[in-house]
């Protein structure tokens, strides 16, 4: 059951008929993995703690950098030096103190993947490069559970959810394939801060969303933004029947 101190803590969302009481509990009850803690990841844990989702893993192996600081919102100026996770896990404890965290601070090798995987109803994908992307879906598609994916560089983001318990649903390698842009960095190409902060929204909104069980969640479409002109558009993505990575899956 919620408390009291539950109650009002999370009423503005409680308030909603799509999230309601019952939703506010699966949001309890809940577990998500955060793969990366820079700029997608910031706005998304954030939201998700704030939330009350009630168990987040937070994956990184990265330390703060002062570079980071322009657009990782989730740290700060004293947080230069520390690990992204160690970070993460005093700005969140003190946002929410009723969400468990998980530090996972080393790099997730294939077992450790599957593991943090399968251990979590929902995770999101706020790596910045395509190796770690492919593993993610990989181990999504091993253990049947959504990924929340999203990305942005220079001035372009892109959000989907690849859910495939789901019959049509894709995953991320049916839209990618082999590779992605170039294996651009953001230290390489540049971005800009509210753009990764709109994208990682976006993430904890889908997860959010996914969670609690509400609304139409972003699988099977594709959204493009340009931070440049304010504009979005979407595109239907198909499930390659000869996928390597979810075929099998789907039969």
């Amino acid at each position: 059951m919620l408390s009291d101190q539950e109650l009002l803590r999370y009423s503005r969302q409680v308030l909603l008929s799509q999230v309601d009481i019952a939703g506010q509990l699966r949001l309890k009850q809940s577990k998500a993995l955060l793969v990366g803690l820079g700029g997608l990841g910031s706005p998304a844990a954030l939201y998700l703690a704030a939330a009350g989702v009630g168990e987040l893993h937070l994956a990184d192996f990265d330390s703060v950098d002062l570079t980071n600081l322009q657009r990782q919102v989730l740290h700060d100026s004293a947080s230069v030096g520390l690990s992204k996770v160690d970070s993460a896990l005093q700005r969140l404890r003190a946002l929410n103190p009723e969400v468990r965290l998980v530090a996972h601070r080393e790099a997730l090798d294939a077992e450790r993947l599957a593991a943090a995987v399968a251990g979590v109803d929902v995770v999101l994908d706020c790596s910045d490069n395509f190796t770690t992307r492919e593993a993610v879906n990989a181990a999504c598609v091993a253990a049947g559970k959504p990924l929340v994916s999203g990305a942005a560089i220079r001035l372009e983001g892109q959000l989907s959810v690849f859910d495939t318990r789901r019959p049509d649903s894709p995953c991320y390698h049916c839209l990618y394939g082999h590779g992605s842009e170039a294996e651009l960095t953001c230290s390489e190409a540049g971005v800009l801060g509210p753009l990764v902060g709109l994208v990682g929204s976006l993430q904890a909104l889908e997860t959010l969303k996914l969670l609690a069980e509400f609304g139409e969640p972003l699988v099977g479409r594709l959204l493009l933004i340009d931070a440049l002109t304010t504009r979005m558009r979407e595109l239907r993505v198909k499930r390659d029947p000869a996928c390597p990575v979810c075929a099998t899956r789907h039969g």
